[in-house]
């Protein structure tokens, strides 16, 4: 009798055995952005709609064989230093595709280490041209700093009929001097004249600056920060009695800046990747997913506001998917290999890759802040000649 049921419990553990599902395979996707320091909050919710995008399709079928996508998300800090070893974590963990970063200069100081591991990453919204210049293993879906510092200097000079520019950027950050730059010689192609300072790190007073600016007798003040400085550009701004439009480039695209500028008298412009409204259908499914969990909620600010760095990390999520399936496998090299011919259809507009990695971007989206209702209103969508 012991015999017999010592054979039968045999017989089931080695049926269910036989019936339970074999273990998944896993392939991870590295994210290489900030949660803390002066780009905390755009980090934050470029990271959110790579979550949203994940809770969509959290698997991936490559070469028949399904795969569950694992997100290793690290905190570069906003720091270039820190951000070296953040870069060695995601490589070491074994990232087959990284994405990231907001903030040009942390995407710089990354780029090696991604390099030395043999690991391609794909950019989201890291605009500086060194971001991909001189390698083979950099990509990204937005558009570059010489074409935004242009489309800016044409708003500027068509729309306020501007003839001086005051200029102001952080000394050290390679997105603030570089989109300065841009903007700088845009502009005085077009015959303008332009007052530029910068301040440094850690800076919160920026009255003298605003100061100089309304003595400079500016059309319109420039200045591309990150949006912990731009909340207080606009604060002082508000106080000084800065009539003058202040425009910037992507990163003041955020509900920061709305909760900055509601109910204060300023006039406030900015270029970017996305409109909400633009695709009602992410636009939904995004508020969604932000209202359905307190973390979520607060990493956008504490408003369901769809950020456009949230709708481009949406993009580079699946924009990575479609490289692993091109590739036909998990193996980096294979996935850079298959990113130069990629082409994919996100909700922010058709993404390619040219011989520099950059996408093929030709427009961006204007906005104004509304001060009253707090919202973002569409201005239009610009080019360049």
């Amino acid at each position: 009798m012991k015999k017999l049921f010592s054979v039968m419990m045999a017989a089931a553990l080695a049926a269910s055995i036989a019936a339970a599902p074999a273990f998944a395979e896993t392939v991870t996707i590295g994210v290489y952005e900030p949660a803390s320091g002066d780009n905390g909050a755009g980090g934050k919710q470029e990271t959110l709609g790579m979550q949203y995008a994940h809770s969509i399709q959290p698997t991936v079928e490559i070469d028949g064989t399904e795969y569950d996508v694992e997100l290793d998300i690290v905190d570069n800090e906003s720091n270039n230093d820190k951000a070296v070893s953040a870069a060695s974590k995601l490589v070491s963990d074994g990232s087959s595709v990284i994405l990231g970063s907001y903030g040009s200069g942390v995407s710089i100081a990354g780029s090696q280490t991604f390099a030395d591991g043999g690991v391609p990453a794909i950019g989201v919204t890291c605009t500086n041209p060194q971001v991909t210049l001189g390698n083979t293993h950099y990509f990204r879906i937005c558009f570059l700093d010489p074409f935004q510092g242009t489309v800016l200097a044409n708003f500027a000079k068509d729309n306020f009929d501007a003839s001086k520019a005051y200029v102001l950027t952080k000394q050290g950050d390679d997105y603030s001097a570089g989109l300065g730059h841009y903007f700088t010689e845009a502009f005085k192609a077009l015959g303008g004249e332009v007052v530029a300072e910068t301040f440094p790190e850690g800076n919160s007073d920026f009255t003298s600056y605003l100061t100089s600016a309304k003595n400079a007798g500016a059309d319109v003040v420039m200045a591309p920060t990150s949006t912990e400085a731009a909340a207080l550009i606009i604060e002082q701004a508000a106080a000084q009695g800065i009539e003058v439009p202040l425009v910037a480039g992507d990163t003041w695209d955020s509900n920061v800046i709305l909760k900055a500028a509601e109910g204060k008298d300023v006039q406030i412009y900015v270029t970017t990747f996305y409109q909400e409204g633009g695709n009602p259908e992410f636009d939904e499914g995004m508020k969604e997913f932000i209202n359905s969990d307190s973390t979520n909620t607060a990493n956008n600010g504490g408003d369901d506001t769809v950020a456009a760095v949230t709708a481009m990390g949406y993009d580079a999520y699946f924009t990575a998917l479609e490289a692993m399936k091109a590739a036909g496998s998990t193996d980096p090299a294979a996935i850079n290999e298959a990113l130069w011919d990629l082409t994919y259809d996100g909700v922010c507009g058709h993404i390619e890759f040219d011989e520099n990695g950059d996408a093929a971007r030709d427009s961006a989206f204007i906005k104004v802040a509304n001060t009253e209702t707090g919202a973002w209103e569409f201005v239009g969508e610009q080019g360049i000649q």
